[in-house]
């Protein structure tokens, strides 16, 4: 009999007298096994269908092969597994582990795989705004899908806080082609878009995808608006704080915050008549510092107004601050009240704690993929932000229903895909189960086993 031979069988040196030899044919093999632990979490929070309840789908059900569900579900998933772009499912459809994101493992049609191809999820990302046409058979709801961001945020909670802090930022999407709405950022030295976020804590609350020739708190007022009424129908009594950077200390966002009961601390850009004001205490940080070797700060509060473009007068908090390398002085203006929070522990201790927003933001952007905003229009753009901030809120609510008190806890979503998600597995379809045999050398089968029986749990 003759011997058959693989050409694609691939020889590597040969080690401790035996050949070594390897090629793609290991069959029904996934490096995606933690996708199950990411399906688990969607069933406990409903995510993929009520994502997908955002959609208005007007294609012929007896010529549609894939649901919108399915194909939502297979979006988020991916890019919660590192696929962010569409081109990566025309072989990711073939994966056995991301199939059961479907509604079933036999397709439709004979020629069609489980999951859909690039081509049926770009007619997804290029759907209209509201009611499908001829030519878009699959519309969205905007409104729907960034009220589901804050429905999810007050679903994460047992019971309503006493108070929270919601942080705005601003944050540049760098462009590389010729987008709709492109436009070249000053201070970002690039074309990019000008996307809003809005998180409390690790919760990400929206993500607005807008031009960049605009001012960094355009909006704002209305995402505030919306997003506190719909946290106030279910928290009556919670307190609210607005915190962010300069770029919002605008007078319409204060004097709304002021007007609808919510607290603000907001960065105040310096200039010639706040240094002056501060100047002796600016004197005074310098004596300490030149005496200690050390940088010193000395805090100083008082009203203040600026010549026109504040209606009224605010509490202003000033840190006059001498380092090593001269004058740092810095400001926040806010609706908070000194017998509550003195000068330096709103500083310090409120304020400063903004700067954790932006490791959130790089987690969407850099871990997420957030600015794969690659399509022409608008738009389209927008769906992908979408997309990739529901797999970060997917990944946040692993972390909070499995991984409580583990090495993973705190862990970043970038490290959770490599750490739980990343599992080699081989796959093995009989006729009573599916089993999925994952590498038994994995380093994190504790974590991976305690987060499924604790998402379980609470799925019940």
């Amino acid at each position: 009999m003759q011997t058959h031979c693989s050409c694609d069988q691939l020889e590597f040196e040969g080690f401790d007298g035996h050949k070594v030899v390897a090629g793609f044919d290991g069959g029904a093999i996934t490096s995606d096994a933690g996708a199950l632990l990411l399906r688990h979490v969607d069933k406990a929070v409903g995510l993929f269908r009520r994502v997908a309840a955002g959609f208005i789908d007007r294609r012929d059900p007896d010529c549609t092969v894939h649901s919108v569900q399915t194909l939502v579900g297979q979006r988020i998933a991916a890019i919660a597994l590192g696929y962010e772009d569409v081109d990566d499912h025309d072989t990711l459809r073939h994966d056995p582990v991301l199939a059961l994101l479907s509604e079933s493992l036999t397709p439709k049609r004979e020629d069609c795989a489980v999951l859909a191809g690039k081509s049926t999820l770009n007619r997804l990302e290029h759907g209209r705004v509201g009611e499908p046409t001829r030519y878009h058979k699959i519309g969205h709801d905007t409104q729907a899908i960034e009220a589901l961001f804050v429905d999810l945020f007050l679903e994460a909670h047992e019971k309503s806080p006493g108070e929270i802090v919601l942080d705005l930022d601003a944050t540049d999407d760098p462009l590389h082609g010729h987008q709709e709405g492109r436009f070249f950022h000053g201070y970002y030295n690039c074309y990019c878009y000008l996307p809003l976020y809005v998180f409390c804590g690790r919760h990400l609350l929206a993500a607005k995808l807008r031009r960049s020739n605009i001012d960094a708190s355009k909006g704002s007022v209305d995402e505030v608006e919306r997003i506190v009424r719909q946290i106030r129908r279910k928290w009556r009594r919670v307190r609210i704080i607005l915190r962010a950077d300069s770029g919002f200390a605008r007078d319409e966002l204060m004097s709304w915050c002021e007007a609808n009961r919510v607290d603000y601390v907001f960065g105040i850009a310096r200039n010639e008549r706040l240094e002056k004001r501060i100047a002796p205490a600016l004197q005074e940080a310098c004596r300490v510092s030149r005496k200690s070797g050390q940088a010193a700060r000395v805090f100083r509060d008082f009203l203040w107004s600026t010549k026109d473009s504040w209606s009224r007068r605010r509490r202003v908090i000033a840190k006059a601050e001498w380092t090593t390398q001269g004058a740092n002085p810095r400001f926040i203006v806010t609706s908070l009240k000194a017998k509550r929070w003195a000068a330096r522990a709103l500083y310090e201790d409120l304020y400063c704690a903004r700067g954790d927003m932006e490791n959130r933001i790089k987690e969407c952007q850099l871990d997420l993929y957030a600015d794969r905003t690659s399509a022409h229009t608008m738009r389209a753009n927008q769906l992908r932000l979408w997309f990739a901030s529901f797999a970060y809120v997917l990944i946040c609510a692993l972390r909070r229903l499995g991984l409580a008190h583990t090495r993973l806890a705190e862990a970043t979503c970038g490290t959770i895909r490599l750490k739980l998600l990343k599992i080699g597995a081989q796959v093995r379809v009989s006729v009573r189960r599916i089993k999925v045999a994952m590498a038994s050398a994995c380093p994190y089968a504790d974590e991976f086993a305690l987060a499924h029986a604790r998402i379980r749990a609470a799925a019940r």
